[in-house]
């Protein structure tokens, strides 16, 4: 089943829920730690979930921990009569039109779906931290590639007291010596640095600190065992072991190792591009509102919170109530994920869904049960150079415009948009960049929280990991910012509210989590 099967088939099951059918649990990312696999949870949507396992299962392949799994159904359709199968049938073509109103987890799961990891590319060390790998980083080379001392001191043969050897140098044996040091004999020792060659003979480095000198006489009360502070070659891995699987991500510690194990440059998936457009007349760019005019408060957040899930931003655009500009910056694109800020509802000046609509784009979830961001959507737009005529309708479903760039909609109050690259721009761009899914994390809410009566809500809270809890904060209406100024994460809470004490899911903000 291709990847655009499979959000299908997540879509009409979506669309199931609203038309009152059950629908069998789809697998879902595994949770450490007590209680994985054990004592069902309340679910964001206002069910329940079970622990689950999965994991990341790669060299080239990707286990269910990376990817949701796959969504079975079981329609219980068999002898169903005629209406039935028309019925099932209109529902069908629905569903690949889109899916309305979209429970937040099931939003989640979608929106990591509808991608597939973009191609890899080899890159400098110097430029490919906070990438993925995609391939194995095997070593080219034993480390250490040579036996060394792990200490300053003396390189010793035998077990003492020493004479010291003739030194020409008088510097010792020194870590970066191009010539290989002569072989050391019984009753010999001679001065080494740490992380130079042992010479042949020697059995033993005794510490600086441990050795006294009278003369060329070197002795010692403590007298080392063969072997001590030596590193013998291939201690930590042979020419050809696997230090590290396709699917880690690149850490400065990641860059560390490949460079000693060898490695010039790394086989990396290539990070999205992003582009940012801001849309509202309404907005001021600079000084203090005034006139009925309010700040742009979205246009120096989203780039930067775009850069912290993974995204390379190419530009943040600020394009106004102006539909010309609109469309021509969606379909002149060169970016693989476009954001834009506000402009998803229905107004006179609301013009993302008549461009989306013009363009022939695959519009794959409108509005998710989420509050603040509802109005959220995701849409895919057609390969460059194949956009759809003036005819062609995201609302039909006309147009399928799959195989181009995403699209991530994000309503225009500050909150709301926040909460909107929470639940789809941030799985999206995991996907895309082939990065796993981050555990799932849950915490006890210190105080009452207010639930929305048939949606899910996004809380900033103050997060302490030890012990886990979270303190919710204040300022948190869809418009305001305060309260996710000084947050750590946003609490999931369930439709119905959260008592004080309640554990609920933490989505720790990205630059929290990294």
């Amino acid at each position: 089943m291709s990847g655009a099967d499979e959000l299908d088939e997540a879509i009409a099951l979506a669309n199931e829920d609203a038309w009152g059918r059950p629908r069998p649990k789809a697998g879902g990312a595994h949770r450490g730690g007590p209680g994985a696999g054990g004592t069902p949870r309340p679910r964001a949507d206002g069910g329940t979930t079970g622990g689950s396992t999965g994991g990341r299962g790669r060299d080239g392949d990707h286990g269910s921990g990376h990817r949701p799994a796959r969504t079975t159904r079981d329609d219980g359709q068999a002898g169903a009569g005629p209406e039935a199968g028309a019925q099932a049938r209109d529902r069908s073509r629905t569903a690949r039109a889109h899916a309305h109103d979209v429970p937040w987890p099931d939003a989640r799961t979608y929106a990591a779906r509808a991608a597939a990891p973009l191609p890899s590319l080899a890159l400098p060390l110097d430029q490919a931290l906070h990438h993925t790998l995609d391939a194995p980083l095997d070593a080219l080379t034993d480390l250490p590639s040579f036996d060394t001392s792990a200490m300053d001191g003396w390189a010793v043969a035998g077990p003492g007291p020493w004479t010291l050897a003739e030194d020409a140098t008088g510097t010792g044996i020194l870590a970066g010596a191009r010539s290989e040091p002569r072989p050391l004999p019984d009753g010999r020792a001679v001065r080494i640095a740490t992380g130079a060659r042992i010479p042949p003979g020697a059995n033993a480095v005794l510490r600086s600190e441990y050795g006294e000198t009278d003369g060329s006489r070197l002795r010692t009360t403590r007298r080392p065992q063969p072997g001590t502070d030596i590193r013998p070659r291939g201690q930590e891995c042979r020419s050809g072991d696997r230090l590290l699987p396709a699917g880690t991500p690149v850490t400065p510690a990641v860059l560390g190792l490949a460079a000693a194990a060898g490695y010039d440059r790394l086989t990396v998936t290539r990070r999205p591009r992003a582009e940012v457009l801001v849309l509202g007349d309404e907005l001021l760019h600079r000084g203090v509102p005034h006139e009925g005019r309010i700040r742009d408060a979205l246009g120096p957040a989203v780039a930067p919170w775009l850069s912290e899930l993974g995204a390379d931003v190419i530009v943040t655009r600020r394009l106004g109530d102006d539909a010309e500009a609109l469309h021509e910056a969606v379909a002149t694109t060169t970016a693989d994920l476009l954001v834009t800020t506000g402009g998803t509802a229905r107004g006179p000046v609301d013009h993302l869904r008549p461009t989306l609509a013009r363009l022939g784009a695959r519009l794959l979830i409108e509005g998710v049960r989420v509050r603040p961001g509802h109005p959220m959507l995701l849409a895919r737009l057609p390969r460059r150079g194949e956009a759809g005529t003036e005819a062609g309708s995201t609302e039909s479903g006309g147009t399928e415009g799959g195989g181009g760039p995403f699209l991530v909609g994000l309503p225009g109050n500050p909150l709301a948009a926040l909460s909107g690259l929470a639940t789809l721009a941030d799985p999206l761009i995991r996907t895309l960049g082939d990065r796993p899914p981050r555990p799932e994390l849950y915490a006890r809410i210190t105080d009452d929280v207010q639930g929305h009566p048939r949606d899910t809500r996004l809380v900033p809270v103050d997060h302490s990991p030890s012990p886990s809890r979270a303190r919710p904060l204040h300022y948190n209406g869809p418009a305001m910012l305060r309260g996710i100024a000084t947050a750590t994460a946003l609490a999931v809470v369930p439709p119905g509210g959260a008592p004080s004490g309640t554990e609920v899911q933490m989505l720790p903000l990205p630059w929290v989590a990294r």
